[in-house]
Order: structure tokens, then C-alpha cells, then sequence
């Protein structure tokens, strides 16, 4: 089973990129059974709202269509861009949050990104360009989330 998520979004430069992040939300008052985990260092480790990244995945917007074959946005033009993350066996617990966070860099975990077709690796400071993204989710333009589910 696959997590998909489809963005339907606006970029107004020619390249960008898309992260997409899920995280597990720990409920408010969370912590650890001691009788189940130990005490470790005798602490009581609170986890109170803790976020923990269950998956993180980034598409360069460029291969969104191709690995092979790069391709421009079309400025101003509504494009769809779908991920597909692969499986990780995680279960959220009750009382857990899911939190999904789409963003357009995870600097410094992946390179910064120029915003356009050059070579990403030998460009100079002055090469990066500012962008601005549009996500949209409305009745005309619906991005979407689907997320498998395994019964027990």
C-alpha cells in the first residue's frame, strides 16, 4: 500500500520542489508506562505534543512527469503533482494526531534549490531565485490525501 497525495498548485518560477511530511502528534499529557518501558534514566520523559516524523519524501518538481526527461512549469497554470510514498509500518495510536506538512525546502537535510534549470551543484549564490507557491484544495481545483488503511 502506497500513501498518495496529489497537490494541485501555482508555481510563478519554472522549477520548484515539493516536501511532504508525516508526523505522528503525540496527544497532550503523553508519557511512557514505565511497567512496559522501564524507567530508563529515571526520568519521567514527557512527550507532551511531541511530532515525530513517521515519513519524509521530496519531489523536485522538475521530474514530476519523468526522471528522465525534465520538464518546466508552466507559469501561472494550475498543475498537478503527485507523490507516492512508499510503505513504512508505523501505526498511529489513539488519541495520536496525523499532521501532514507540505513545504518547499528542507534545507540543510537536501541542497538548495535554484529555481530553475541550471546546474544546482556549481551555481553561485546570486544564481537562487525567491519563490512563491500556490496549494490549492477547493471544489475546482481538490489536492488530495490518500492514506491506506489496515484492519486489524
Amino acid at each position: 500500500m502506497i500513501l498518495l497525495l496529489i497537490l494541485l498548485v501555482i508555481i510563478l518560477f519554472l522549477i520548484n520542489e515539493q516536501i511532504l511530511k508525516i508526523i505522528d502528534v503525540f496527544p497532550n499529557g503523553f508519557s511512557y508506562d514505565t511497567l512496559i518501558y522501564g524507567v530508563g534514566n529515571g526520568k519521567n520523559y514527557l512527550m507532551d505534543g511531541y511530532e515525530m516524523l513517521v515519513r519524509g519524501e521530496i519531489m523536485r518538481g522538475k521530474y514530476r512527469n519523468s526522471f528522465e526527461k525534465p520538464e518546466a512549469f508552466e507559469l501561472n497554470k494550475i498543475t498537478s503533482v503527485t507523490f507516492d510514498l512508499p510503505d513504512i509500518a508505523h501505526t498511529f495510536k489513539k488519541g495520536h494526531r496525523l499532521m501532514v506538512q507540505i513545504q518547499s525546502s528542507w534545507f540543510p537535510l537536501a541542497d538548495r534549490n535554484p529555481q530553475r534549470f541550471i546546474d544546482i551543484y556549481n551555481c553561485d549564490d546570486s544564481q537562487f531565485m525567491k519563490s512563491d507557491i500556490k496549494f490549492y484544495h477547493n471544489t475546482e481545483n481538490p489536492s488530495s490525501i490518500s492514506l491506506p488503511v489496515l484492519k486489524p
